[in-house]
């Protein structure tokens, strides 16, 4: 719990106590959760709990995912911190799914777990077509439960291919991933898994689809519809260089191999590290975002615990495209079912319109997706962003004003939208046990 001052006693009667603070209310929301900071309104404890707000029919969230934004400096990642130490206490696990930053490698420390680096040279491999626990005791399954589960891991598959296939650009076109792309695919994903012993989905690594693009087998090319080999190897040619360029390209080494980590799922917190690719740009480091969510994805049901699945800097991943923007998409409809809280970090609303051109579907898309984050933490902002804030997040003068004044105001100052209610929040830290593990700050002082 965070350090608070001491209580100040008095003592009055209830007609007098409205003299000394009026217009002061209770809080609309109840003491559950995990309590961070003050609620400027009533003096009273915060408290954050998106299941239990999502549970409840008399508050407006129907979905638990959070959106965070703020000017740098202005307290974000600290807040994010904060909250997962405190959801630890109810059972709550963390999985941060990409760190360009290395943000939390002390908070994994201090709970004795070592984030795992992911880059060029490095040992850690991590396949994006792991089945994951779907394909546990796949033999002992019926052929009903069977398919049923291998809708769900092609699906995934297809998705991730898909996004880090059209990723990729031809001057200033991306690749364009079609229907007749995708059943092609999809044919590769079948054959792949069928030709492997029928008593167990095995995982599939990247570079077993390029060898069945670039060596199709005569049952392929039939069950596509292709009149023969060579018409087959012309039309698919720029599929074939795109997905060769996943294995031979900045990702050589990396996501193209069996997972070689053992990750500790019943340790609180969990943190693959991107910060060794941000060398390698933008567009890396997103493609990178895309791998480890498919990857977390297909692990989430390996705990059985509830989890906060925390997506760093996402506007990188947004800005690779309509691919790109759907498996995010995906991710946060699915939080719901899967019992997860997804929290999505950003500087400013207006960073979901790059994922694509003016009135593209891609930016359409990711305008869409601020209404799937029912909560969101609004941190300072400057006044140049007011009308991203009216007009993106459906804010009101009063609440606009709150951001770019009151919150910059000071750090860990931030406009907590519960749906439509609104509440000034600021965050509390303890000096000795917290704040040196959120302060970010920290590397500008050493």
């Amino acid at each position: 719990m965070a350090s608070r001052p001491a209580v100040k006693r008095y003592q009055m009667t209830s007609d007098q106590a409205g003299v000394f603070w009026p217009f002061l209310t209770a809080s609309p929301l109840p003491p559950t959760g995990a309590p961070m900071g003050t609620d400027m309104s009533n003096g009273a404890t915060f408290y954050v709990d998106p299941h239990g707000w999502v549970l409840n029919d008399a508050i407006p969230v129907t979905n638990p995912n959070i959106f965070v934004f703020g000017k740098p400096g202005r307290g974000k990642s600290a807040w994010v911190k904060a909250f997962l130490n405190r959801m630890f206490a109810f059972g709550y696990q963390a999985l941060i799914l990409g760190d360009p930053k290395d943000e939390y490698e002390l908070m994994c420390r201090h709970f004795g777990v070592e984030p795992f680096a992911i880059g060029p040279g490095m040992p850690t491999r991590l396949n994006p077509l792991d089945p994951g626990p779907l394909a546990t005791n796949w033999g002992q399954l019926d052929k009903e439960e069977q398919h049923r589960r291998q809708a769900i891991i092609f699906g995934r598959w297809l998705v991730l291919l898909r996004s880090l296939i059209g990723s990729q650009s031809i001057g200033d076109r991306k690749v364009a991933v079609g229907p007749t792309e995708e059943q092609v695919l999809k044919a590769v994903l079948v054959e792949l898994t069928h030709t492997t012993d029928t008593r167990e989905l095995r995982p599939i690594v990247i570079p077993q689809v390029w060898q069945q693009l670039h060596s199709p087998s005569d049952h392929l090319i039939a069950e596509l519809r292709y009149p023969d080999r060579h018409t087959f190897l012309d039309d698919t040619r720029l599929l074939r260089d795109a997905v060769a360029q996943l294995i031979s390209g900045v990702f050589a080494g990396i996501f193209d191999a069996p997972t070689t980590v053992t990750i500790d799922w019943n340790a609180p917190i969990q943190s693959l590290s991107l910060s060794r690719l941000m060398p390698l740009g933008d567009d890396a480091v997103g493609m990178a975002l895309m791998c480890l969510n498919s990857w977390g994805t297909a692990m989430r049901h390996v705990s059985g615990r509830r989890r906060i699945n925390v997506r760093d800097e996402v506007w990188r991943q947004l800005r690779l495209g309509t691919g790109a923007v759907s498996s995010f998409d995906a991710d946060l409809r699915l939080s719901r079912s899967h019992g997860d809280i997804e929290i999505a970090n950003a500087h400013k609303p207006s960073d979901y319109l790059g994922a694509g051109h003016a009135g593209s579907q891609a930016q359409q898309i990711a305008k869409d997706l601020l209404h799937l984050g029912d909560i969101k933490v609004l941190f300072g902002q400057d006044a140049e962003v007011a009308d991203d804030l009216e007009q993106l997040l459906e804010l009101g003068p009063v609440a606009r004003d709150i951001v770019t004044g009151w919150a910059m105001g000071g750090k860990g100052r931030a406009l907590i939208a519960v749906g439509p209610r609104l509440h000034k929040v600021a965050l509390t830290l303890h000096a000795d046990l917290e704040l040196p593990l959120t302060d970010t700050n920290q590397k500008l002082q050493t």
